[in-house]
């Protein structure tokens, strides 16, 4: 094990708080592995229906603390992380499709315009919370229906919001990505939370240990 490894490890062994991913999202767990703490995953169980005339950032910080809070109430000697992502295209709310047909009417819909995706983010432990949201501007290109049909029976994004899975084909339904977080986009904002984690105590390599 490398000297920065063992530092870390004995400075996570210091800290007893247990931290706990609120999520049953395979990339978000892919996501907090890269940051090597030692964290469990736990469900939260909440209804994600939106709320009468609740706009999509809203949304998405109202589920990302939804789920934080729906964790730590059962540990409350845990830091939580919770996090939701909703994109928006004109103010209207586009989540996860689900199936073929509802990812295809929706990358119909998004083709040749710009969609922002809020990545919600909130970490918590017992009253202690803090909770943000981090935009990304995704330009969509025009492309056909069968280009459209070619990518989704290839990666089968069904559950990813916008049915734009950046981190594989999806990259090629898209024009431009803006964002001061690069990760965001995939589900959970390493840069921010690597912060958020620091002031709660964990141990992250910055960027002057790192050298």
């Amino acid at each position: 094990m490398k000297a920065l490894e063992k530092a870390q490890a004995a400075m996570n062994n210091f800290i007893k708080t247990p931290l706990i991913l609120a999520s049953t999202s395979v990339y978000r767990r892919e996501l907090l592995g890269r940051l090597r703490i030692p964290f469990e995953v736990i469900s939260p169980q909440v209804d994600e229906t939106p709320l009468p005339g609740e706009s999509t950032l809203d949304l998405a910080l109202r589920l990302a603390k939804a789920k934080a809070a729906a964790v730590a109430k059962k540990h409350p000697e845990a830091w939580v992380i919770g996090s939701d992502q909703v994109a928006d295209l004109c103010g209207a709310a586009i989540g996860k499709p689900g199936n073929f047909e509802r990812a295809m009417a929706q990358l119909q819909l998004m083709r040749g315009s710009t969609v922002t995706f809020h990545t919600a983010l909130c970490l918590m432990r017992g009253d202690i919370e803090t909770t943000l949201s981090i935009p990304t501007e995704v330009k969509f290109r025009k492309l056909s229906d069968e280009a459209l049909e070619s990518y989704l029976l290839t990666e089968e994004p069904y559950d990813c919001a916008g049915s734009a899975k950046s981190e594989g084909l999806g990259i090629s339904l898209l024009e431009a990505i803006k964002s001061n977080d690069p990760t965001a986009l995939i589900g959970l904002p390493l840069i921010a939370l690597s912060e958020l984690l620091r002031n709660a105590g964990f141990a992250i390599p910055s960027k002057k240990s790192a050298a």
